[in-house]
């Protein structure tokens, strides 16, 4: 048998399976054509359901690089997707990150909590075992932990049917959908940036964005990720489905359908990650644009602190919140109502009352003023939970990268 285990004839169990419409045991006659002598003794004792994240790592590692890098760049933040207070490049990138190192973890924790079903036959009672052994409980044990091992577990399931349980693939499932919904995100955002011109996606030189607008660029590797992730996200509803009905020790309606979710979700995270990682290695960030629309928004910010500094310089603060209004009423309506640019801060320069503190309009208007601790949040999120995750990916990751070389 072991000097046959590569002397597959796929023709004849094709033809095998047509015949007896059962793809195990068409297996088992093609395997004993191929080694005779061990035909006997094949699947002896055995059920059919007996036989039958390395790029997450990598994507993380590109977008800690692109975070750190971009750890101090101030951009507009958004919530409700209206203007915000500012934010960093950098930290807005540990968002997608954090999301995807809890991925990572769950995927690490799942398949380190997969057990095997182990050689337990038909009803899960190790019965036909116990036969074959002359009712030897030690050897059936035994028996039991060698094949465990030989398939690479370090545990088995103590109680089965004829299967494992079927919540062990929602628990599979569930991860893979949770990394969609993560993906899904990440890349809706990364749309949306590119709508704003902030961000986009890497774009080749030939590349056509639409047939009939040749200007467009647009994000369509971020659109395959969303598309491909809802796709993922609700192939976990058939596991679910499965579970609640296995009848007693084991029904068949759960073979098919299973064959199906569980290599399409495997496939598509697989897919989508490595997009992903296409997509992270080549982001491209329009500085002048982020700054442009932080000018836009950041006088209306800048009110409460222009107000403080007011005070300082022995102004009241009622009557300097009054003139603040004012003066933002008036330059809203330029915005709004003409279509023109935020001209508050040059309201507030040629405005006398605001003499005391024109010299330090400047100061106080400095972006970086308005991040808070958002690069040091970057810098201890890498260092702390971000690095420390990916360093058993390293050696993988590096042979990888040598071999794009």
């Amino acid at each position: 048998m072991k000097s046959n285990l590569d002397n597959i004839d796929f023709k004849m169990a094709t033809e095998e399976e047509k015949q007896l419409r059962h793809d195990v045991m068409a297996h088992v006659h093609t395997f004993g054509h191929c080694c005779p002598k061990a035909a006997g003794i094949i699947h002896l004792g055995a059920t059919s359901c007996f036989v039958g994240d390395n790029t997450l790592a990598r994507v993380i590692s590109r977008l800690a690089s692109f975070a750190e890098e971009r750890a101090d760049l101030p951009t507009l933040g958004f919530t409700h997707f209206q203007p915000a207070q500012l934010t960093t490049v950098g930290k807005r990138c540990c968002l997608w990150i954090q999301d995807l190192c809890i991925d990572l973890q769950n995927l690490k924790r799942v398949r380190d909590d997969l057990r095997f079903r182990g050689v337990k036959g038909t009803t899960g009672t190790q019965a036909s075992f116990l036969q074959l052994f002359e009712g030897d409980d030690q050897k059936v044990e035994q028996l039991d932990k060698i094949v465990t091992e030989k398939a690479g577990f370090k545990r088995n399931f103590i109680i089965t049917g004829q299967t494992y349980t079927r919540k062990v693939d929602i628990e599979v499932l569930s991860v893979l959908a949770s990394l969609g919904a993560s993906v899904h995100k990440i890349c809706t955002d990364i749309r949306l940036l590119a709508n704003l011109k902030e961000i986009e996606e890497p774009f080749e030189k030939q590349q056509i964005g639409s047939s009939a607008m040749p200007y467009k660029r647009n994000p369509m590797r971020s659109e395959r990720c969303c598309s491909l992730a809802r796709h993922l996200m609700t192939l976990v509803m058939d596991p679910l489905q499965t579970a609640s009905v296995q009848w007693f020790e084991r029904t068949l309606d759960d073979s098919a359908n299973r064959r199906i979710c569980l290599s399409e979700a495997f496939l598509t995270a697989d897919t989508i990650l490595n997009t992903l990682q296409n997509i992270s290695e080549g982001l491209v960030v329009y500085p002048k644009v982020i700054e442009r629309r932080i000018r836009q928004e950041l006088p209306f910010m800048a009110t409460e602190n222009i107000i403080m500094a007011m005070v300082k310089a022995g102004g009241s603060r009622q009557d300097c919140h009054e003139k603040i209004r004012v003066l933002s009423q008036q330059a809203a309506a330029v915005v709004k109502q003409e279509g023109g640019d935020n001209d508050l801060i040059e309201r507030i320069r040629a405005d006398a009352y605001f003499s005391p503190i024109h010299s330090h309009l400047d100061h106080l208007l400095d972006p970086s003023s308005f991040t808070g601790r958002a690069s040091q949040q970057v810098q201890r999120f890498l260092e702390e939970e971000v690095f420390p995750l990916l360093k058993p990916y390293e050696n993988v990751m590096k042979v990888k990268a040598e071999l794009c070389l």
